[in-house]
């Protein structure tokens, strides 16, 4: 990674889950419960079937909800406060991340696959509450997940950034594709480093690599 690779950078986008929080707090364990039940419940199947749609539909259209919506014509205003009404207690304030975050030069926003409500409370566990100009969920995609190329151009076009001026964090690798195609520099925020033309960058410590970059 060079310094230089960043310089036109204006706008750092950061995925929420498993790249502003480390995977070992294991939040999703919590969110896949809740997915496995809601499932069952909205579809009448048991917990089996249920935990293999729940797999199914995530690698197929994105998320969830995604496969949900479009196969079962799920509501997702219902489902979304669902499933993020886990406890926040294993996340710890990160306080050398926060402050790499504070002094890049730019804007910097958040874009998840879950709820802006639901981002909110991981950034205050976290301690990042104040170093984000914006927090964009899958609401303001109209639902559509990454990684389609649409949700992203939604997202971007109300934020009103450029991706060719931008730069992805991400611990998922197929949602850099789109930011990829788009223009936009791309990190990999994951313990293991994936060879990929999509992927420019590669890290498993995000705060040491931020900082590197001020």
């Amino acid at each position: 990674m060079t310094k230089t690779s960043f310089s036109h950078v204006e706008t750092w986008v950061f995925d929420l889950d498993n790249t502003l929080y480390p995977p070992s707090a294991r939040l999703f364990d919590q969110i896949e419960v809740h997915m496995t039940k809601y499932v069952m419940d909205a579809l009448s199947v048991d917990a089996e079937e249920a935990d293999k749609l729940r797999s199914e539909y995530w690698r197929t259209y994105g998320t969830t909800l995604a496969g949900l919506m479009r196969v079962h014509g799920v509501d997702p205003g219902p489902y979304l406060t669902k499933v993020h009404e886990i406890s926040f207690d294993h996340l710890e304030e990160d306080q050398a991340l926060a402050a790499a975050i504070a002094a890049l030069p730019g804007r910097c926003i958040v874009y998840t696959n879950g709820t802006r409500p639901y981002a909110e409370n991981v950034l205050k566990a976290r301690g990042l509450s104040e170093v984000f100009d914006g927090i964009y969920g899958v609401e303001h995609a109209q639902f559509l997940p990454k990684p389609e190329r649409e949700a992203f151009e939604m997202v971007f076009a109300l934020d009103g950034l450029d991706p060719e001026r931008a730069a992805m964090f991400e611990d998922d690798a197929r949602n850099l594709v789109a930011p990829h195609a788009m223009g936009m520099q791309t990190v990999h925020v994951a313990p293991d480093r994936l060879e990929a033309d999509h992927i420019h960058h590669h890290t498993d410590d995000l705060a040491s690599f931020v900082a590197r970059l001020i």
